[in-house]
């Protein structure tokens, strides 16, 4: 009797982090749920570092999706149906090892008993095709050709070349002081760069937790290109008790900013689980601010507030770089629904500024539509708000103002120094 192998136990040691990856690739590309909703329930048999496995095999997979698509058909006689489990199995074990560096006998042996029957042969023989041809992926993956199109047309050739080159590794760790003053003390103690002062960037960091200053509340992750909205709002002199309403809020590093900038804050977010992060970045950093749970098309504050910041909910195409899956699971039709979500916060949200009083509009997403679009029908709607252009020099160097005075970040933009999220912000003026 043939002694079994691991590749015929289901239960064989590895492949539960595998079948986790392909229930979190079948969650983003067959029901379009975004990755990081889809880890609980995914994970849910797996723990520790088998977790963070499976998260990492499904979010190269989603990165390099179209090129590992074309090796599996170049090997076929007839293309494999794209929710094949054959396909998805293929490109987990492919992922595993042309990218991650696993060896090619434990990436394809874990992999081999999330397929029954006939197709496991087929798995097997394409895997081996794949792997002793010696072929790689490119060093540049390439985009989904829908994403490529839409974006060709809205920003070039330039842009679609930059966000390929941006979505080929995980980016840098993006922090935010507490004090931007001690910007030149956490760049050496966290051993980082600073791209403008209370920024600082981390590569190839420890755990987020095992950092100095995290348990002290000195910094706290975000994205440089997310730390610009409440920053162009804080800037320039305010009164004692200033005011500000962050919508949108959680997790909370927009209201920290406004907090550790002065203002007395109100944070509204209408996600309770989302809202309970924001309290705990509250309590670590020590930074104080009113957190409202409500429907920002149903709540209201009491009184306009001097400063008002909408991190208005988008498609997030602009985070690709961090969230892969978006760019498999955001089409038009999404992108039209949230445009008009936003339009309907932007122009309520509007009355609640006091006259002379500011507003930052932003969303993370590359979309026309949920940027520049978006602005030019609030200001039809609205002559009571003018641009309120930024002074370059509260940007960093390499990210500039546009002519008509709002700040637009691409990929491409600091690709030398790691790069940014894709980005719209306006500040604007209320007519007093």
């Amino acid at each position: 009797m043939p002694r079994k192998t691991d590749s015929d136990n289901p239960d064989a040691l590895g492949t539960p982090s595998r079948r986790a990856a392909l229930r979190l690739l079948d969650a983003v590309l067959r029901r379009g749920e975004p990755l990081e909703q889809a880890l609980v329930a995914a994970t849910r048999h797996v723990y520790g570092p088998d977790r963070g496995l499976a998260h990492a095999i499904a979010a190269e997979v989603l990165r390099r999706l179209p090129d590992l698509d074309a090796l599996i058909d170049s090997v076929t006689e007839r293309p494999l149906p794209d929710d094949a489990k054959a396909r998805m199995a293929l490109r987990v074990a492919l992922v595993q090892a042309l990218v991650l560096g696993t060896p090619h006998h434990a990436a394809i042996a874990t992999v081999l008993p999330l397929v029954d029957g006939g197709p496991r042969k087929l798995v097997h023989g394409v895997f081996g095709a794949i792997t002793r041809s010696g072929v790689l992926l490119p060093e540049i993956p390439a985009l989904p050709p829908k994403v490529e199109a839409r974006w060709d047309a809205a920003w070039g050739p330039d842009m679609v070349e930059g966000a390929a080159q941006a979505i080929a590794a995980p980016p840098p760790l993006d922090l935010t002081l507490a004090d931007p003053g001690e910007t030149d003390h956490w760049v050496a103690a966290l051993g980082g760069t600073s791209l403008m002062p209370g920024h600082v960037r981390v590569a190839d960091a420890a755990p987020v937790t095992d950092l100095p200053g995290f348990a002290e509340g000195r910094w706290w992750v975000q994205d440089i290109a997310a730390s610009l909205p409440a920053r162009l709002l804080a800037d320039g002199p305010r009164h004692d008790g200033a005011t500000a309403i962050d919508l949108c809020a959680a997790p909370g590093g927009k209201t920290l900013q406004l907090a550790a900038a002065g203002y007395t804050v109100t944070a509204v977010d209408v996600s309770n689980a989302r809202i309970k992060r924001l309290r705990e970045n509250l309590f670590r950093t020590r930074l104080k601010a009113e957190v409202i749970a409500a429907d920002v098309l149903k709540w209201a504050p009491a009184e306009p507030a001097d400063a008002l910041l909408i991190d208005a909910p988008c498609s997030a195409t602009g985070i690709f770089r961090r969230h892969p899956d978006v760019l498999h699971r955001v089409h038009p039709a999404i992108i039209e629904e949230m445009a008009g979500l936003q339009a309907k916060v932007f122009l309520r949200a509007a009355d609640w500024v006091k006259p002379g009083g500011r507003l930052v509009f932003a969303t993370c997403s590359l979309e026309r539509a949920e940027g520049e679009d978006q602005l030019a029908r609030f200001l039809s709607a609205r002559d009571d708000y003018a641009i309120d252009a930024p002074d370059p020099a509260l940007l960093p160097a390499g990210v500039p103002v546009h002519a008509d005075g709002y700040v637009r970040t691409l990929p491409g933009m600091l690709a030398d120094k790691g790069g940014c999220d894709g980005f719209f912000i306006v500040r604007l003026r209320r007519k007093g």
